[in-house]
């Protein structure tokens, strides 16, 4: 190996280490030439002839490596910058009102009495970013499309709210009502951006931070899968996402960046709004956000565009020869701006300025006021107008705008910059008089010092508010708005249930397998087949879905571009840009965001999709519960499927693998039906009665949960005297009992049913007791339906008195009642106010391990032996047996040795 002079040396960057030189003379001609520069003319002239060949190799389309970042400037020139075609006089009055009416209607949410509060600084500090949007870029829906998808910051909201009531789209009553959304009703305003409670302005849920950006990015995502496979027309359709730095420490905020870029998402952009705080102080006080950010995207492959200082500093950077200013910029970390921001020009002058003679020497001809407005360029509608054209016009990327401002912007000394700003809810009469003076509103001292102050608009007439509604005129609508326009679809005849409905006959599959030869049928469906959305976290073939690989084929917009190693196998990995899988990789995260895009294109795009999610279930509940909120608030419809579910079912997988809360967790969630079925039958008639709430007449707003086993077993075929409401809403009687004179109820769910039928066999066999075996199909509908009983019966004492569900369905058998599931006891445990005689569960609870499945069973008691020993400990409290059978039974069954327990069906097959 060669060494010393001799060997090509290592240059750190993506430069290449291992590349012949075959001109070792034109190469050192070129690097004599750089020495040169550097001796002669110093390292900054140097460097900008390095960046100024960089850009020309890239137009000479040279392959050369990106660089992690660039100077702390505007990536756009000044003259780069496209004109303006707004009127700037117009649009600074408007936002103006908009700042003033946000700034206010928060301040009187916080008076005495009410209390609720609100947030100011975030929207004062990005308003320009959203009038410059919302005045030239963000498209409505007027022209009968899906318009764009905007995912409005959180805190921002009353800023959003304060520019609707200038178009008359809410009214001061409503304003008023902010935060008050059951005391003030029907005029409350949300707090945040929520579809759910206000379903008529709102379309994306984005307060709990980190879930916008990634819903985003697919969003922009399933835009396009929605026109690859011809369900809708969105390539007018734009994603924007306002968000802020601190946000962006989210880990879901950055971890689905590679996405948006490998599949060349040029219909998204993302602005992140940089006024340098999180809630309580500095992003990154002794660092650069914008810096750090700018790397972290340009390495995922994103257009970056900086939008850092406003006109103010064209001038002074047009006379930087030396570099000096850019260095100064580059090397001021943010807690120093943030201090800027707060001081005099006197301070600036000193501090930043004053520390090079050529520093000083710029600034020596403005004055202090001057230098106190030098300003960030999140606050400049040309510079914003620019970044945003820039990224509407990047193709094969998508473009994350760095938009630098200052928090609490235009509130005064008290709210700007400070790090207290964020929790900062109500200005004083001095805060109100400043606010008002630097905005130029019409309003009195007299009116700041009489009472709340008031509201500000121009008029519906004036020229101001007549622009504004030209300009979203010319923009296809208003915005936020979120409009329904799909119909109804028409849903399968009951012929496509029937395969389902009539059992395995002498074949054992797992309660996986059931589901999927339903969904199999359902896609054959001429109306709705196209429209289902299949998602998986790279687990397909673990849930027997691969055979949906030759014929849905999975999406990638790039196609199969190698020849796939299993191809010859009837059940290949097949890619295609019109797939209609996703395979998101091991991201549930990711999985769960496309679920939320596909079940709510009912609304975004007038366009139903059914999107079928499957998953390990401990890793949907518990690991992205907060997105199944989002996925309830935003009105998001479809069904979730928690396959390997229960605490003992996946066997060898262990404690964090083990499913035995996730129905509990769901339980909490009041956008989901929940469901724990048996057989295929019941499977059948829950799915069918899904697809008809979520998406026939009188479609509801829900998302339904099922939890399906890995454990095969034979499935019975429909009882002739099925009971489909028993099924829908909780439990039926599955198996009576046929022997005994005892009589006993066993309640069971899931996989826990096949024990029941067990124990209900030895129990009539070997101990004289006749139990029915019922299936709860769903433990969480059936206390959903009692509570809200309960609360009928609480507010209306007068009328007659209501009897749940549960309670009616189990009156006429006599107990005791045995309630067993793979779940926690909590989960059965939901209904044991309701039930109509001694009630007592079993259930897996506490950590999960890894053994056979028969001798998990035995060690959380729930296996058939526990069951017998169950129903007659319960029997014998009603002192029905006698109490010695007690010890009899559990020595006869072994019940405290786990060995002694049959280890069951091996394997963890779907």
């Amino acid at each position: 190996m060669a060494s010393g002079p001799d060997r090509n040396p290592i240059i750190i960057g993506g430069l290449p280490s291992q590349v012949p030189d075959f001109d070792p003379e034109e190469t050192q001609e070129w690097l004599d030439s750089l020495d040169a520069a550097v001796d002669e003319r110093g390292r900054e002239r140097a460097r900008y002839l390095m960046l100024r060949l960089i850009e020309r190799a890239r137009e000479k389309r040279v392959a050369v490596p990106e660089m992690r970042s660039t100077d702390y400037v505007n990536t756009i020139a000044t003259k780069d910058e496209p004109f303006f075609p707004g009127n700037e006089e117009i649009e600074r009055k408007v936002l103006n009102a908009t700042r003033w009416n946000a700034a206010v209607m928060v301040s009187r949410a916080q008076r005495p009495g009410i209390g609720v509060g609100g947030h100011i600084a975030t929207f004062a500090s990005s308003a320009s970013l959203y009038d410059v949007g919302f005045n030239h870029f963000f498209r409505g829906k007027d022209e009968g499309d899906g318009g764009d998808q905007i995912f409005f910051q959180g805190h921002a909201s009353p800023g959003i709210y304060a520019r609707a009531f200038l178009l008359d789209r809410l009214s001061e009553q409503q304003l008023d009502a902010f935060r008050q959304e059951k005391s003030k009703a029907p005029y409350g305003l949300s707090s945040y951006p929520h579809p759910r409670l206000m379903p008529d302005f709102w379309e994306f849920p984005t307060v709990s931070m980190g879930l916008g950006p990634l819903g985003a990015i697919f969003q922009a995502r399933m835009n396009r899968y929605m026109e690859a496979r011809s369900i809708a027309d969105t390539s007018k359709s734009h994603v924007w996402a306002f968000l802020g730095d601190g946000e962006m420490d989210e880990p879901e905020s950055l971890g689905q960046l590679s996405i948006a870029a490998r599949e060349g998402l040029d219909n998204l952009t993302f602005v992140v709004n940089c006024n340098l705080q999180r809630l309580d102080g500095p992003v990154r006080g002794n660092g650069k956000i914008i810096q750090e950010l700018e790397s972290q995207f340009r390495g995922a492959g994103w257009n970056v565009i900086k939008l850092v200082w406003d006109r103010s500093w064209d001038p002074l950077l047009a006379q930087d020869r030396d570099g000096v200013l850019v260095n100064k910029l580059n090397t001021t970390p943010d807690g120093q701006f943030q201090t800027y921001a707060t001081e005099t020009g006197g301070y600036i002058r000193e501090h930043f300025f004053g520390d090079d003679h050529r520093l000083r020497a710029m600034a020596e001809n403005m004055t202090d006021d001057q230098l106190l407005h030098l300003g960030r360029g999140g606050h400049d509608h040309k510079k914003i107008f620019a970044a945003f054209s820039a990224a509407k016009a990047h193709k094969g990327q998508p473009t994350v705008i760095l938009a630098q401002t200052v928090k609490g912007w235009t509130l005064g000394p008290n709210f700007e910059g400070r790090n207290a700003t964020h929790q900062m809810k109500k200005l004083t009469v001095d805060d109100l008089k400043r606010f008002r003076d630097r905005l130029h509103i019409p309003v009195t001292d007299k009116q700041l010092e009489d009472g709340a102050p008031p509201y500000y608009h121009p008029g519906r007439n004036s020229e101001e508010i007549q622009y504004m509604h030209d300009r979203r005129k010319g923009l296809g609508g208003y915005v936020p708005s979120r409009v329904v326009r799909s119909k109804p679809l028409q849903l399968p005849e009951d012929k496509t249930y029937a395969s389902v409905k009539k059992g395995s006959g002498q074949q054992s599959i797992a309660t996986t397998m059931a589901f999927v030869r339903l969904l199999k049928d359902l896609m054959r469906d001429k109306e709705i087949g196209k429209r289902f959305v299949l998602i998986a976290p790279d687990e397909y073939r673990t849930f027997g879905m691969d055979s949906f690989f030759p014929s849905a084929k999975i999406y990638n917009p790039l196609g199969q571009q190698y020849e796939a190693v299993d191809r010859d196998l009837l059940l290949a990995y097949k890619e295609s840009p019109t797939g209609q899988m996703l395979h998101d990789g091991i991201s549930e995260a990711g999985c769960t965001a496309s679920l939320i895009a596909a079940g709510s294109a009912y609304a975004t795009h007038g366009e139903p999709l059914i999107p079928v999610y499957v998953f390990y279930s401990m890793f949907g509940f518990q690991r992205t519960g907060d997105q199944f909120w989002q996925m309830a608030d935003q009105l998001a419809r479809g069904f979730v499927l928690g396959a390997t579910a229960g605490r003992t079912t996946l066997t060898g997988e262990g404690l964090q693998h083990a499913d035995g809360h996730s129905q509990l967790l769901a339980s909490t969630n009041p956008g989901c039906v929940a469901y724990d079925p048996a057989f295929g039958f019941e499977i059948a008639h829950i799915v069918k009665d899904g697809l008809r709430r979520m998406y026939g007449p009188d479609s509801e707003d829900v998302f339904y949960y099922l939890t399906v086993y890995n454990e095969p077993i034979q499935h019975p075929a429909e009882p002739a005297d099925v009971d489909v409401d028993g099924i829908l809403k909780g439990i039926h009687r599955f198996k009576a009992g046929e022997q005994g004179t005892i009589p006993a109820q066993i309640l069971a769910s899931g996989v826990a049913v096949p024990w029941a039928v067990e124990a209900q066999q030895i129990l009539a066999s070997e101990w004289n007791v006749k139990a029915d075996v019922w299936s709860a199909t769903s433990w969480n509908e059936l206390r959903r339906e009692a509570v809200e009983v309960e609360r009928h019966n609480l507010l209306h004492p007068e009328e007659e008195q209501r009897t749940p569900y549960v309670t009616q369905k189990l009156s006429g058998s006599e107990g005791p009642f045995v309630a067993v599931s793979d779940w926690m006891r909590s989960v059965p445990d939901q209904i044991a106010r309701w039930v109509p005689g001694t009630y007592q569960s079993l259930g897996a609870d506490g950590f999960g391990f890894a053994d056979t499945r028969g001798a998990a069973r035995r060690f959380f008691h729930i296996d058939a032996q526990s069951i017998v020993v169950g129903v007659l400990t319960e029997l014998a409290r009603e002192g029905k047996i006698d109490r010695s059978v007690l010890k009899q039974a559990i020595d006869r069954y072994q019940l405290l040795d786990v060995t002694a327990a049959d280890p069951g069906s091996a394997g963890g097959d779907a």
